[in-house]
């Protein structure tokens, strides 16, 4: 009988570890259990690619467009499928103005203990959207919140798709967030040759994130930075590993 006992809070603390160790699987940006992943690019060339999640909306697309045209910048929109196809529009418009466009799911619910049905319908719903908007273009795929498990990754890996995560995240910090002027300062001094920096643009409350783009892209050109897209990234680990 002690013995029964003296396992219990064993056995307690195992539950925990593996809990602790699932967490941080899923919240993992350089690691996943299948397929490959893409957080940075280990490259010589001054180069980074400005990403955006979610979207089109109706108020807000155009605007980031006009900033990004006036700086002559492309960049990468991770749209979901409800949102396209609700404003096909506006993602024939991220098309048309030479914008890639990735693949951000379809409802952005946390994609961890899911189906492979539900995997599947996600994502290959999002795409059929996306090109009835329009779009010819590559269709990289990014989680939702950047959380994977097991069903996602696997998907991704079966159909010869890479999870892109991202390394410079200025908005992660609410304070920092707040401030346009503190995430411009947060993303020029933390950039490096390869990077992937993430950005929310679309909604009335990334008032800041939006009014931080111009000092942004001005601070990292004059640190000599190029902007590319997600897929020009890929190409230059694509080239170093040939």
């Amino acid at each position: 009988m002690m013995r029964r006992w003296i396992m219990v809070p064993v056995v307690f603390a195992l539950v925990i570890a593996g809990l602790f160790g699932i967490l941080r699987l899923t919240n993992a940006r350089t690691f996943q259990l299948f397929g490959d992943l893409l957080a940075r690019v280990d490259t010589d060339h001054a180069v980074v690619a400005l990403t955006f999640d979610d979207g089109p909306t109706t108020d807000y697309t155009q605007p980031v467009l006009e900033i990004l045209k006036a700086q002559d910048v492309r960049a990468t929109f991770f749209v979901t499928g409800r949102e396209t196809a609700q404003n096909p529009a506006g993602a024939k418009a991220i098309a048309d103005a030479g914008h890639e466009i990735g693949n951000h799911s379809w409802s952005h619910n946390r994609m961890i203990f899911v189906s492979s049905a539900t995997v599947r319908e996600e994502i290959e719903n999002t795409d059929a959207a996306i090109r009835d908007a329009g779009y010819k273009g590559e269709l990289h795929f990014r989680p939702p919140y950047g959380k994977k498990l097991v069903a996602l990754p696997w998907y991704l890996a079966q159909n010869d798709r890479t999870t892109i995560m991202w390394d410079v995240e200025p908005e992660a910090d609410l304070v920092t967030a707040a401030d346009p002027q503190a995430m411009a300062d947060y993303v020029i001094t933390n950039a490096t040759n390869g990077s992937i920096i993430i950005m929310h643009v679309m909604y009335e409350s990334r008032g800041a994130s939006r009014q931080a783009l111009p000092a942004l892209i001005d601070g990292l050109k004059a640190r000599g930075f190029k902007f590319v897209t997600v897929s020009e990234l890929l190409a230059l680990q694509q080239g170093s590993s040939n």
